[in-house]
């Protein structure tokens, strides 16, 4: 009895690590199920039967529900936290002040220019493994989160939580 209990212990801390690999894989599967079923919609629209074609689309439909949930499910965070984790010393704090009192900000918020003076603009992104923006978007610190902002129109596209120690 007793060495059940610990093998369970020891599944059940070992689980949580493997889920984000996990999730990628099946994202990562069924996006190639829905593309064959892509593909088999496209042959039953050439042969022409009706009742083929009809079931093909249910078969792509419900692939598509399968790739979404499996997409809602996924933390898309987990490959930030990760790097973070590797590389404390990139993401330590410092010396850092904000003029501005905090406050969270959400996608779609418009911000003033001062939150993304030059001052606050992340000059290195890659530094911190954030993806490659287009020329009107910059990552910008504020407090110990990255925003994502349109400097255009100053909106804040993109939200990264407690990335800083």
């Amino acid at each position: 009895m007793r060495k059940l209990i610990i093998v369970g212990l020891i599944a059940a801390i070992a689980v949580p690590g493997v889920a984000p690999a996990q999730s990628g894989r099946e994202i990562r599967r069924d996006q190639r199920e829905l593309s064959q079923e892509q593909r088999e919609l496209r042959d039953a629209q050439r042969r022409g039967d009706r009742g083929d074609i009809r079931e093909e689309r249910r078969d792509v439909r419900e692939a598509r529900q399968e790739l979404r949930q499996d997409l809602r499910n996924w933390d898309r965070n987990s490959w930030r936290r990760n790097y973070r984790d590797r590389n404390r010393s990139a993401f330590s704090r410092g010396n850092w002040r904000s003029p501005y009192r905090y406050r969270t900000f959400r996608p779609g918020f418009r911000i003033a220019s001062g939150y993304y003076s030059p001052r606050f603009i992340v000059n290195d992104p890659w530094r911190y493994n954030l993806p490659r923006v287009a020329r009107h978007l910059r990552w910008v610190r504020f407090y110990d989160d990255l925003l994502l902002v349109d400097v255009r129109r100053g909106i804040v596209v993109d939200v990264i939580r407690n990335v800083y120690w």
